[in-house]
């Protein structure tokens, strides 16, 4: 730790000519730079001592120019336009920079380091700002995030313009739904047999079909030996033909 002699007041660390400590890297990147504090030697104790009445009567002068535009700042209200998803999240993020820049476009000179901002916003919304004009005035003003002036317009009357697109979006699909098709129960056990007998009937023709061809091979091979039989026996009252040409000779 280091001490420092403040050069005015410093928020959450103390009052002008005030000497403190703080961490080496806080003063030498912020309190010494901005001319905010001294190091806390004999020698800047005594500069400071013999430039006491002229620091006061500067810091008096800012404080009331301060106190002047403060009555103006205070309360109003500066829209930044961003992009963000269904739920209100922000394809990015605003800043303290951003910040400062709409609020000077809205006719008050700022810097990025008179906005307290704790961590970037990243959803769309309103946000309570509060505004370092001097170490010993503030204001609040509110920042409206949203993704047109329209939204902004109904964030600002209390509309929460997140819940109510995605209220709508939910109702869309179920306007926009078919009726559903009755529910086809399955049939009945019964009905399948009719269909198991019609295919066993099948397969009887089938195999029916192909034992035709056999069967009628079979009776023409039965009909021609029949036939020949028919042809070497003599039929009933004729003679061999053998003892008509023996008779013949004698």
């Amino acid at each position: 730790m280091m001490e420092v002699i403040l050069l005015e007041r410093v928020e959450k660390l103390g009052q002008m000519g005030q000497v403190v400590k703080v961490r080496p890297g806080f003063a030498r990147n912020y309190l010494l730079p901005q001319k905010k504090a001294l190091r806390a030697t004999k020698e800047n104790l005594a500069i400071f001592e013999k430039q006491r009445a002229q620091l006061e009567a500067a810091n008096l002068a800012r404080r009331g120019d301060a106190e002047q535009v403060a009555q103006k700042l205070e309360g109003i209200s500066v829209v930044i336009i961003r992009q963000a998803g269904e739920s209100g999240q922000l394809y990015g993020s605003v800043t303290a920079r951003d910040i400062a820049q709409a609020v000077t476009e809205a006719g008050f000179t700022i810097t990025k380091g008179q906005v307290t901002l704790d961590k970037a916003i990243k959803t769309l919304g309103l946000y309570a700002m509060r505004i370092r004009l001097h170490p010993e005035v503030a204001v609040q003003v509110t920042v409206n995030v949203a993704q047109s002036p329209e939204e902004a317009a109904m964030q600002a009357k209390g509309v929460d313009v997140t819940k109510r697109a995605q209220e709508a979006e939910a109702a869309a699909p179920e306007a926009a739904a078919p009726a559903e098709s009755p529910k086809t129960e399955p049939a009945p056990a019964a009905e399948a047999k009719p269909r198991k007998a019609k295919g066993k009937a099948k397969a009887d023709e089938h195999a029916e079909a192909e034992a035709k061809p056999a069967k009628a091979a079979k009776g023409e091979k039965a009909a021609k030996a029949e036939k020949v039989d028919k042809a070497e026996k003599p039929g009933k009252g004729e003679k061999p033909k053998r003892e008509k040409k023996k008779s013949a000779k004698e």
